[in-house]
């Protein structure tokens, strides 16, 4: 039998991410072959994977980047059991370094076929998950490209937006900022009134109408009155309609106005997490 040394086994658990007991026994099970040691901490991965392929992994980090000219944002979200893990410093770099990556990529689908330190992402995903011990997976994958994109993640990295602008110009940045921590704190449906699915704005009309007829307004009154409460819905719900959060007496349209004249918001990504 091979001496496992204590310099082998930190070698291996930096590679890996795993405890120093596991990477002792897969040495030793290994006969000291480094190599076939990384395999079978992977196959442990994939046995842990498969047991635990059907459970709840809406914990996470929600982690949004940006290109280095600002003109092609991404969000993606490492999901995993508990808030426990979501915490840890090691599973949060592992998400901001495939939140760099997936920069480069169109869908989940090819950043997970891409190459991460030798092997693919979707192999790390299952090594981590045996070293872990909790499903970890890619959850959400968003891109937005425009003009100009900024972003911005809330606190403990369970909120993530982009935003884009049609013009980069002096401010951008803060104004993209501050336009993401809207969507962040309000959750609009969409842009604008034209991105409001057709399901949504009957359910709003059915609903107005309804409220309508128990106050006991007249028949031939609830088409005109539901009209002016769905803008009332566009208006609370819609992004560039809302109220400004830093300033309620502007729209969140106004106020990027007030940047640069001709600055418009054409387009959010948010992720949320939890």
């Amino acid at each position: 039998m091979a001496k496992i040394t204590a310099a082998e086994v930190n070698k291996l658990r930096k590679a890996t991410g795993a405890g120093m007991m596991d990477c002792k026994k897969a040495l030793v099970e290994a006969d000291g072959d480094y190599d076939t040691a990384i395999e079978l901490l992977r196959k442990k991965g994939q046995k842990v994977a498969a047991k635990r392929a059907d459970r709840d992994s809406s914990e996470g980090a929600a982690i949004a980047q940006v290109n280095g000219d600002n003109t092609k944002g991404v969000i993606i979200s490492l999901n995993c059991e508990t808030d426990f893990v979501a915490k840890n410093d090691d599973f949060i770099k592992l998400a901001n370094d495939f939140a760099d990556m997936a920069l480069n990529y169109s869908t989940k689908e090819e950043l997970l076929k891409a190459d991460y330190n030798g092997i693919t992402v979707e192999e790390k995903l299952t090594e981590q998950t045996g070293v872990i011990g909790e499903k970890i997976e890619i959850g959400a994958f968003k891109t937005l490209e425009a003009p100009f994109v900024g972003s911005y993640i809330h606190a403990g990295n369970k909120i993530a937006v982009l935003t884009g602008l049609s013009k980069n110009v002096d401010g951008a940045e803060e104004a993209a900022k501050n336009v993401s921590m809207q969507a962040a704190a309000m959750n609009p449906v969409a842009l604008d009134e034209s991105g409001v699915d057709q399901a949504t704005i009957d359910k709003e009309i059915e609903i107005a109408k309804d409220t309508l007829r128990e106050e006991g307004k007249p028949e031939n009154m609830l088409d005109k009155i539901a009209q002016g409460k769905l803008q009332r819905f566009f208006k609370d719900n819609t992004l560039v309609h809302q109220a400004y959060i830093k300033d309620n007496k502007q729209s969140v349209a106004q106020y990027v106005k007030s940047v640069d004249g001709d600055l418009e918001v054409v387009g959010f990504e948010r992720v949320a997490l939890g």
